[in-house]
C-alpha cells in the first residue's frame, strides 16, 4: 500500500508549492487533494475553513497519507493550529500536518536590511495577521505591514495574469503597500497564486526589493523536516508517484492545472465530507 505525502489546497495555487515540492524531493508519492468546488476559502469564516480543511485533511488520512501539507495560505492561517492541537491527538497522533506560513517566515530576517517586511494575500490570510503574528514570534524586531489583492487569484485564474488589464490592479496593491511603509525590502507573496504574477510583480516593485514566493521554501523546509524525522520518513513511500484528486468536474481541474504545470494531468473526483 501506497503511502503518499498529501498536499491539499482549496484551489489550485496549492500546485505551485507541489511542483517546487517534487523538483526537489522527486522520489516520493504524493497525492494532491484540491477542494476546488468548495474554493475560494479565502473570504470564508474561520470556523468554515477550519471544517473544509478538516475534512480535506481525513480524505487524504483515509487514502494513507501519513503526513499532509497544507499548501493553502487561508487553510494554513485559519485551520492548521487547531487541527494540530484538536484534532490529531483523537485522530492519530502518529500523523502531522503542516503549513506554508512558518516555513515561509523563518527565513525573513535573513532576506531583509531594513526589517521592515511587507505582505501580499488574500482578504482571508491577511485578516488573520498570521504572517504578522508569525514574525512577531520569531523576529519582534521586524515591521510588518499586509496588502489584500482580492483580484489577484480571479486575474491567476481567468488566464488573465499576462494581460495589459492586470497591470492595473497589480500596481494598485503594491503602491497601497508602500505606502503604508516605504522602509519595505522584502515582499512576501502570501498566496499561492500570486507567483504566476511574478513579472509584474517586480516590474512594479522598486530596484533593490526582494520579491519572496514560498514554494522553494516549503519544499526546502519539507526536506529538511523529513531529514530530522526519521521515523515519519520511514513510512513514506517512495516510488515516484503522483495521483490528483479534485471535489470539482475532472474537466475544469485539468484544464486549470494546466495553468499551473504547463503540461495535462490525470484526476479523479472525490467527494469529501
Amino acid at each position: 500500500m501506497n503511502s503518499p505525502i498529501g498536499i491539499f489546497d482549496s484551489g489550485y495555487g496549492g500546485l505551485t508549492i507541489f511542483e517546487k515540492i517534487r523538483e526537489q524531493l522527486p522520489e516520493y508519492d504524493y497525492l494532491y487533494l484540491g477542494d476546488n468546488a468548495r474554493a475560494p476559502y479565502g473570504s470564508r469564516s474561520f470556523e468554515t475553513v477550519y471544517r473544509f480543511t478538516r475534512e480535506a485533511v481525513s480524505c487524504l488520512f483515509s487514502r494513507g497519507c501519513p503526513l499532509v501539507i497544507l499548501a493553502c495560505n487561508t487553510a494554513s492561517a485559519k485551520a492548521l493550529r487547531n487541527i494540530q492541537q484538536r484534532d490529531l491527538p483523537k485522530i492519530d497522533p502518529s500523523r502531522r500536518v503542516l503549513g506554508v506560513i512558518r516555513p515561509t517566515v523563518e527565513i525573513v530576517d535573513g532576506l531583509s536590511r531594513t526589517k521592515h517586511i511587507g505582505v501580499l494575500g488574500t482578504a482571508g490570510t491577511v485578516a488573520s495577521q498570521s504572517y504578522t503574528l508569525e514574525i512577531a514570534k520569531l523576529f519582534p524586531h521586524i515591521t510588518v505591514c499586509s496588502e489584500a489583492c482580492p483580484m489577484w487569484v480571479p486575474l491567476v485564474e481567468n488566464r488573465e495574469y499576462t494581460s495589459p488589464g492586470a497591470d492595473y490592479f497589480v500596481e494598485k496593491h503594491i503602491s497601497r503597500l508602500l505606502e503604508q511603509d516605504a522602509l519595505i525590502d522584502v515582499v512576501i507573496l502570501g498566496c499561492t497564486h500570486y507567483p504566476l504574477l511574478m513579472d509584474k510583480i517586480r516590474r512594479f516593485l522598486p530596484g533593490g526589493v526582494t520579491v519572496f514566493p514560498q514554494g522553494a521554501q516549503v519544499a526546502a523546509s519539507l526536506k529538511d523536516y523529513l531529514r530530522r524525522h526519521p521515523g515519519m520518513n520511514g513510512r513514506l513511500t517512495k516510488n515516484g508517484c503522483c495521483r490528483f484528486l479534485t471535489t470539482e468536474a475532472v474537466p475544469v481541474f485539468a484544464s486549470a492545472a494546466s495553468i499551473f504545470l504547463n503540461r495535462t494531468v490525470e484526476v479523479e473526483q472525490v467527494v469529501i465530507d
